[in-house]
């Protein structure tokens, strides 16, 4: 970054930590307040709002970050991030992809084409794809949103206050309406009524003094 630009920047009131580290496009806007942080870089049409973290490692290509939002070492390209959203760190948002306010991507989470609303929560090892998410929905750990059927992609939709338990598959197309609770390891491929409790998982199968022929390979 140049000394013009730097300048342009700080005098702005934007606070950038080693500035030799970091990559501005020409033509970005960054508003007072945000923190850059080493070895970020911002290009394309990029927009940043007041008091924002760029956190180290972060790469922003189109994106559109709103007041008080919180990017950890994260990739978004061609979305935008809501007032007072965290996003990461290793998280992912790919193209056409929308983040409300309040909300929570945590490490490893990737969207595409997928909008999540307003207090959502995605907090780890998920993958939010063609999917639309609504207000105050938690998306527990390793939920797919299986979008393609080995030839067309397909969306899901998931309404407001919904909780999607832990490792369940979500096979598009589908619609989840409001207030469901979809119980963990549950493969969902109908859709789903207001209110409603799924779960379609096996009980376990124990053979007890067996578990040495299996892992000898007897069996």
């Amino acid at each position: 970054m140049d000394a013009n630009c730097l300048k342009r920047y700080t005098d702005s009131g934007v606070i950038i930590l080693c500035p030799s580290s970091i990559y501005i496009d020409e033509g970005i806007k960054i508003g007072s307040g945000t923190t850059l942080q080493p070895f970020s870089v911002l290009t394309g049409n990029t927009t940043i709002g007041c008091n924002c973290i760029i956190g180290s490692f972060s790469f922003l290509k189109n994106a559109t970050i709103m007041d008080g939002a919180e990017i950890r070492s994260s990739r978004i390209t061609d979305s935008n991030v809501g007032q007072n959203t965290t996003i990461g760190p290793n998280a992912h948002l790919r193209e056409n992809s929308s983040v409300g306010d309040n909300c929570r991507v945590g490490n490893f989470v990737e969207l595409k084409n997928s909008s999540l609303g307003e207090g959502s929560k995605a907090s780890h090892l998920a993958y939010l794809g063609d999917a639309t998410v609504g207000k105050n929905c938690n998306i527990g750990c390793g939920v797919i949103f299986v979008n393609y059927d080995g030839r067309v992609k397909h969306r899901t939709i998931v309404g407001d206050n919904s909780f999607i338990g832990s490792n369940c598959n979500l096979i598009a197309p589908l619609n989840i309406e409001g207030d469901c609770y979809i119980a963990c390891g549950t493969t969902v491929t109908k859709n789903v009524s207001k209110d409603d409790f799924v779960i379609g998982r096996m009980r376990e199968t124990v053979k007890p003094n067996t578990a040495k022929k299996y892992l000898r390979g007897e069996i």
